[in-house]
């Protein structure tokens, strides 16, 4: 698939190059270009070079203040930290449109004529930039339709992480491990959203077949209770016990689910791992381990 967009692009391209070539000459012949002359006020000398200097240091720092004002805040609503990340995206491709087009009417050159002209060719450009066009207009749409935003927990073709920002043209992932994925918007497709709605931690605890089982089911509502009360900041209800999932080779495995955040997924199967096997021992129940059973057969 990657070959064949890269085949794409550059027939794209050459199909670009091709037509621009051919419409110059077709453009002289015509005398398209007559009257055409936006460097016929170009004037450069020590005063505009220094007034084109202070004016790119003055707009870069501009810049820079504004991306520093956007980050102090920290809001907790993800909404807004998606916003203020793909505005703060958005100031770096104003700054250098601006530095640009005032750059341009400072050299005296007519900006105005320069733009009313390069129409077509800006088609043209845009027709073999098409994944750049494609990937500002998804993150557009990605942001008005609320799909995903800064600090959820997403998962795009198999990679799970954290959305720490919103570009026009990136989305940048990072994972447990502060591993950093930059992802196209374009290919921000079939996301796996799970900050929408709770997560399950999942535990699985295995228990001797000469349990009482019945004395025990008995008990074990109190000891989730009890787990929740120390885990409330981890928790977001009782954990669940579903009842016996396996009848292992060395014990009766029983399972259970507790609600949590999806951040908190795997820190809540650790903790109800660690708080069931206390609970169990402290109930008098201790979890088997494998055991291999040796047997000694006198050779006669």
């Amino acid at each position: 698939m990657k070959k064949k967009s890269k085949v794409s692009r550059i027939i794209r391209l050459v199909i670009c190059v091709a037509l621009i070539a051919a419409l110059i000459p077709i453009g002289i012949a015509t005398n398209l270009f007559s009257g055409f002359d936006p460097f016929s006020g170009l004037r450069i000398n020590g005063s505009t070079i220094l007034q084109l200097v202070i004016m790119i240091l003055g707009i870069v720092a501009t810049e820079a203040l504004l991306s520093f004002l956007l980050g102090l805040p920290n809001p907790k609503n993800h909404r807004v930290r998606s916003i203020l990340s793909i505005v703060a995206s958005t100031l770096k491709y104003v700054a250098a449109i601006v530095i640009l087009c005032w750059g341009l009417s400072i050299l005296g050159v007519n900006v105005s004529t320069i733009v009313a002209s390069v129409g077509i060719v800006a088609l043209v450009i845009g027709f073999s930039a098409e994944s750049l066009i494609e990937d500002m207009v998804t993150g557009a749409f990605m942001i008005f339709e609320n799909q995903y935003n800064v600090g959820d927990i997403v998962e795009v073709a198999g990679f799970r992480g954290t959305v720490t920002s919103i570009g026009l043209r990136t989305t940048c992932i990072t994972d447990l491990g502060g591993n950093v994925r930059i992802v196209n918007n374009s290919d921000m497709k079939n996301i796996l959203n799970r900050s929408d709605k709770l997560s399950l931690s999942i535990c699985e605890i295995a228990v001797p077949y000469s349990t009482d089982f019945e004395k025990l089911e008995s008990q074990i509502p109190g000891l989730l209770e009890s787990i929740y009360n120390s885990r409330a900041d981890i928790m977001k209800a009782p954990p669940k016990y579903l009842g016996i999932n396996e009848l292992g080779d060395s014990g009766v495995v029983l399972k259970f689910t507790v609600e949590v955040d999806e951040n908190n997924i795997y820190t809540g199967s650790r903790a109800l791992n660690h708080d069931l096997l206390l609970g169990f021992k402290k109930l008098g129940v201790e979890c088997p381990f494998p055991q291999v059973d040796v047997h000694n057969i006198p050779v006669k």
